[in-house]
């Protein structure tokens, strides 16, 4: 597989966000997270491991009943079954990474 250019995969949609899968497996899932100040991903069941780093901007992460601040160069794990989501505050790119 070739290496993947983080940068040249940025892509935002003003209207509502929709996810760059950067690579798909059965086990493995890494999703490109653009989004615009006031887009979201409302919290929602996970049946993975998620793990998400923020390459730019702020939002908000919710897991299970807690709300995070996000900024450039966190990380957050959510663990198995764990409920997350996140809302856009400033322009953000996040990569996810799903394990699974």
């Amino acid at each position: 597989m070739e290496p993947i250019d983080i940068e040249k995969k940025i892509q935002f949609n003003k209207d509502h966000f929709i996810p760059n899968i950067l690579y798909a497996s059965p086990k493995v899932k890494i999703p490109l997270i653009c989004m615009e100040p006031g887009q979201e991903i409302p919290p929602h069941g996970g049946h993975s491991i998620g793990i998400f780093y923020v390459i730019e901007g702020k939002g908000i992460f919710t897991l299970n009943d807690q709300k995070i601040d996000m900024k450039k160069n966190m990380i957050f794990v959510a663990p198995e079954g764990a409920s997350r989501g996140m809302k856009c505050v400033e322009r953000m790119v996040v990569l996810a990474i799903s394990l699974g």
